[in-house]
């Protein structure tokens, strides 16, 4: 951690929630899961459980990033969106405002990534080792000094939105591990992931949840 943890105590917002999943909208400085020690114990799993008691994990968003998360409520739901994610069957998009203003309008950073062992959970471009990280983005607007996009994601590896960034040059404002100088003076990590689509765990429906950014 980067600093002591002091979760927001917002309450919960749900987005959606049915007899297989729920969807909610995580707060940014909310750890997905339990760290480890007492005082890591507060996470948005176990204040979903705290209302659907049998919810059970599907995947993650870093600390610092807010936006919608989904959890199953039954093994056989769990297992079918877990197979999604696998198998990159879900289409997840975010939204972030970075550093500077950028040149193109359009483009797929398409960079491997590997933990940065001595400085972990800090990522890093290892083109030898590194697993594939793939992730188009679109500028959304610009001023003189940042420009916000709409990033989306081909692939799920830890940190790749901030690293894929940080390696154009354009670093997401808050960031407290890639951002430095200016663009860390904020009061958090400016990425949002405002959408997922994935198909139900009940008849495949395609199903489409939106969490309003709130930057």
């Amino acid at each position: 951690m980067t600093s002591a943890y002091n979760p927001p105590q917002d309450p919960l917002v749900i987005l959606h929630d049915d007899h297989e999943v729920v969807l909610v909208d995580k707060p940014s400085g909310l750890l997905s899961v339990p760290g480890k020690g007492p005082e890591l114990a507060d996470c948005l799993i176990a204040r979903v459980q705290a209302v659907f008691p049998m919810a059970l994990l599907v995947h993650r968003l870093d600390r610092d990033t807010s936006g919608v998360m989904i959890f199953a409520l039954t093994r056989h739901a769990q297992r079918h969106l877990g197979l999604q994610f696998e198998k990159r069957q879900t289409k997840k998009t975010y939204v972030a405002r970075v550093w500077g203003q950028m040149a193109e309008k359009t483009g797929t950073v398409d960079l491997p990534l590997i933990v940065d062992w001595p400085n972990r959970p800090r990522q890093m471009v290892d083109h030898e080792n590194g697993k594939q990280a793939v992730t188009d983005w679109r500028v959304m607007r610009s001023t003189d000094n940042e420009t916000r996009v709409r990033l989306m994601p081909r692939t799920g590896r830890s940190h790749q939105l901030r690293v894929h960034m940080l390696a154009l040059g354009h670093p997401i404002l808050g960031d407290p591990f890639y951002a430095s100088g200016a663009a860390a003076d904020y009061p958090r990590l400016m990425l949002h992931s405002e959408t997922l689509q994935f198909r139900h765990p009940d008849g495949g429906q395609g199903t489409r949840i939106t969490a309003k950014c709130p930057f």
